[in-house]
């Protein structure tokens, strides 16, 4: 999953072939930091080749790798049989139930999970922004100076002409919540997930199984579709999208099975986009396929016809 936030790109997991699918939708933009959630190979595999392709487009900007604390030991011998030398500094940075990555505004926490090896999953958590600003408001108490608007909208105090000193309170609304991305990576259904993905706008579980796999999902520390319904629901989350699904099921099945417990759950497909905005300006957006290539998409639209 990319997950792109202002000019930040930040990549979860590198499986074989996540490449060529960057290449095939957004382009292969350089990334900020990639996050990985266990070192099973459909998750990693793909590292040697995008950073290959880094080095050979002459990046000079660090690239920090998150992960597991045994992501050091298995970049070590990549790095030394495969990779070789790279004219750009790599950060390994393993984690487990820490911050993982700071921007400006935002964190990404690693989650602990259930996996049956060192697992970790990641909530993306935006600061609370200040409450709309009240102009008018302003003026009355006697701020005429729009740049003391600014000191208001900072969090400073402000004194006026006659000698009176109005506060952020005076003239802000109530502050604004951000938006927060939960993914699990492979899981079982654990109580640390439901915990990190309490009111998230957005949560992508793992479906591993239908319910009626779920000692199998048991024994293998996967999640079922119910299972990633009943926690979105749990969490009060505003989405759910549903990865990781066994090729012996039709997507079709898994989302009923997820949706008869939370409606806004899907089964997410290569390409697809969901936009997220703000909680007041609306309701996340689930575009299928809406990340590949224009030309792609009206080559689809022409054999369909």
């Amino acid at each position: 999953m990319l997950i792109r936030r202002g000019g930040d790109r930040i990549l979860i997991d590198c499986g074989e072939g996540t490449q060529r699918q960057l290449m095939r939708s957004t382009g292969l933009a350089d990334l900020d930091v990639i996050l990985i959630t266990h070192l099973h190979a459909d998750h990693v595999l793909g590292l040697p080749g995008l950073v290959k392709t880094f080095g050979l487009r002459d990046r000079d900007k660090p690239l920090v790798i998150a992960g597991p604390p045994a992501l050091q030991q298995f970049w070590a011998a990549m790095r030394r049989t495969v990779i070789g030398t790279l004219p750009y500094d790599i950060e390994i940075v393993p984690v487990h139930h820490e911050v993982a990555w700071s921007g400006e505004d935002y964190r990404i926490e690693a989650v602990p999970t259930e996996h049956g090896i060192p697992s970790v999953g990641y909530a993306l958590i935006e600061d609370d922004r200040p409450g709309r600003f009240d102009a008018d408001r302003a003026r009355e108490l006697g701020v005429t100076d729009v740049r003391e608007f600014g000191v208001l909208q900072r969090g400073g105090d402000v004194v006026t002409e006659a000698g009176e000193t109005v506060r952020p309170a005076d003239v802000l609304g109530e502050h604004r919540l951000g938006r927060k991305i939960v993914y699990t990576g492979d899981t079982a259904a654990c109580s640390s997930v439901r915990e990190a993905a309490r009111d998230a706008t957005l949560l992508v579980h793992e479906a591993t199984f239908l319910q009626e796999d779920a000692e199998r999902a048991r024994q293998t520390h996967h999640s079922t579709a119910l299972d990633a319904a009943l926690t979105a629901a749990a969490a009060n989350v505003r989405m759910l999208a549903l990865t990781h699904v066994s090729t012996r099921y039709v997507p079709r099945t898994l989302e009923e099975e997820a949706t008869a417990v939370f409606d806004t759950a899907f089964v997410a497909r290569d390409f697809d986009r969901i936009d997220l905005p703000f909680p007041e300006r609306g309701e996340p957006v689930h575009e299928p396929r809406g990340g590949r290539p224009r030309h792609e998409s009206a080559e689809a639209a022409t054999s369909e016809r």
